[in-house]
């Protein structure tokens, strides 16, 4: 049974190939197209770095549908990422290639313990105007099974403007 998942990317060092992080960025799009057939891709967009990162990242997202389930796609992914140079280090730190999957057409998904393994929504994904920006051009209208927030709901949500603290 074909499922339809949102796939968020982000890059921000050099790739020896694909040069700087809007091109590995782009060049693992193409990449992805291997699991099932990429069906909408944004822009690719700058953001700052946060964390321990040092660099400015550039963001994407793309709409893929797969016959794959949740763990077999997120194993590509991992693959995927190692296959363009990524190595586990420092958590929130510079990289090659991040793929996260962020939304999938059946809903919700848990597995591992603890904050380890899968967990579909992603669970800050909400929070994080660097996924929301590129996943708004392309999947305004996908819900959060957890929320029932559309993208752009929770897009607007996260960027409103807030009164000042008296």
């Amino acid at each position: 049974m074909s499922s339809t998942y949102l796939i968020a990317l982000g890059s921000n060092r050099w790739h020896h190939l694909y040069g700087a992080p809007g091109g590995v960025v782009r060049a693992a799009m193409e990449e992805l197209a291997a699991f099932g057939t990429v069906t909408a891709r944004s822009p690719v967009v700058t953001t700052p770095a946060m964390g321990a990162a040092r660099r400015r990242f550039a963001n994407a997202a793309l709409v893929l549908e797969t016959e794959l389930a949740p763990p077999a796609l997120l194993a590509g992914l991992k693959r995927t990422e190692r296959s363009f140079g990524r190595r586990r280090g420092q958590r929130w730190g510079d990289r090659v290639l991040d793929c996260d999957i962020v939304l999938w057409s059946g809903g919700v998904w848990r597995s591992g313990v603890r904050g380890e393994g899968l967990a579909i929504p992603h669970p800050a994904f909400a929070a994080r105007a660097f996924v929301l920006d590129p996943a708004c051009r392309i999947a305004r209208q996908w819900r959060d099974p957890r929320s029932g927030l559309t993208l752009a709901q929770s897009q607007a949500r996260l960027t409103r403007p807030r009164p000042l603290p008296r």
